[in-house]
């Protein structure tokens, strides 16, 4: 069984599979969780941190074939499963 984490938990060069995306404090589809959807994190993509720097922002974080800069609270939005990826 494969541990469930937040982005901007998995170490750097792991690969993991996006389970979803939290909605706000309030249970509520909020801006950041629609856009994070529409740049790719969305149930199944394989992610993988590229870059980070303990306890700085932003993040190079690699969905698909697209590598984008992450702040960590959006990370945190995001749940994933840390997954063997060949």
């Amino acid at each position: 069984m494969h541990q469930s984490l937040r982005l901007h938990q998995i170490p750097q060069g792991t690969w993991a599979t996006v389970r979803h995306v939290l909605p706000d404090t309030h249970g509520q589809e909020d801006t950041l969780m629609l856009r994070l959807l529409e740049l790719g994190f969305v149930p199944g993509e394989l992610v993988k941190i590229m870059a980070a720097v303990p306890g700085r922002d932003p993040i190079a974080v690699r969905v698909g074939h697209t590598t984008f800069g992450l702040r960590r609270y959006e990370a945190e939005r995001v749940c994933v499963e840390v997954t063997p990826h060949g």
